[in-house]
């Protein structure tokens, strides 16, 4: 039995709550009205095209393209197992590596140890490009998924055609703050990686621990990297799911919209 998908609630972010949890950021109470705030996010012809869809009628919108009215309708249950599914499959692919069948690159999470000598300055960087890599992953399938979504709201004409429509404005208009914003999640696990291994270090040279002997090096990694090895999972996983909500709401409004409407 399929797990039901997780409600979507506006203006909450799992990844939020994870960064603010974990003190990587402070918890900001929003002060302003979020039309307002949009507002500022957008330039001249951003706006323009986003008020041309709020302004466009529910009733009037325009007949498909012949190559959307080809494409198989989908039962919103069905659509629901769909993306669920991918969910899994990117979570999987988080944690323990991408499952067999799913199409998703095998992206491995590096060594349990760190290689000697060991420089702060650079020993981050294969857990940065792990990181990216997923990221770039997660961009992939969940866009995709959304497109597939909002194609089955709009193939239902009528206030849903709509509603795909100002999704499709909105993905266009935030996408390249969402990537930049996303982009220093990797710099504050950076940060707090970086800040545990000089002190690690500094404790090593105190007691004179031998780095080179391979107990060394396991205890190590179990007394301090393991843990961040697992938050970079964590924050891996809470990014997946704040990038679903957009979908999360469009199957939402799919499976409640009624036949006749």
């Amino acid at each position: 039995m399929t797990r039901p998908l997780p409600r979507a609630h506006f203006n909450s972010s799992p990844l939020v709550r994870f960064l603010t949890e974990n003190t990587m950021m402070d918890a900001v109470q929003a002060t302003e009205d979020v039309g307002q705030k949009l507002g500022d996010w957008l330039n001249f012809r951003q706006a323009i095209a986003l008020q041309s869809v709020f302004q466009a009628a529910p009733g009037g919108t325009e007949p498909l393209p012949a190559h959307l009215q080809r494409a198989a309708s989908i039962s919103p249950a069905a659509l629901a197992v769909h993306v669920d599914k991918v969910r899994a499959q990117l979570a999987e692919s988080i944690t323990q590596g991408a499952p067999a069948g799913s199409g998703l690159a095998l992206i491995q999470m590096p060594a349990s140890d760190l290689d000697e000598p060991i420089d702060p300055k650079t020993a981050f960087a294969p857990f940065r490009r792990f990181h990216a890599a997923h990221q770039r992953q997660m961009e992939n399938s969940v866009r995709s998924l959304r497109a597939s979504v909002r194609l089955q709201l709009t193939k239902r004409g009528g206030r849903l055609q709509q509603l795909a429509a100002l999704d499709a404005a909105f993905e266009s208009i935030l996408s390249e703050r969402e990537a930049l914003l996303l982009g220093k999640v990797s710099k504050m696990l950076e940060k707090r990686f970086v800040q545990a291994l000089k002190l690690q270090l500094k404790q090593q040279n105190e007691t004179q621990l031998d780095t080179n002997s391979p107990n060394g090096a396991t205890q190590q990694a179990l007394s301090w990297l393991t843990p961040h090895r697992q938050a970079l999972r964590n924050a891996l996983l809470a990014e997946l799911d704040t990038r679903l909500q957009p979908t999360l709401g469009l199957l939402e409004a799919l499976t409640s919209e009624t036949p006749d409407t």
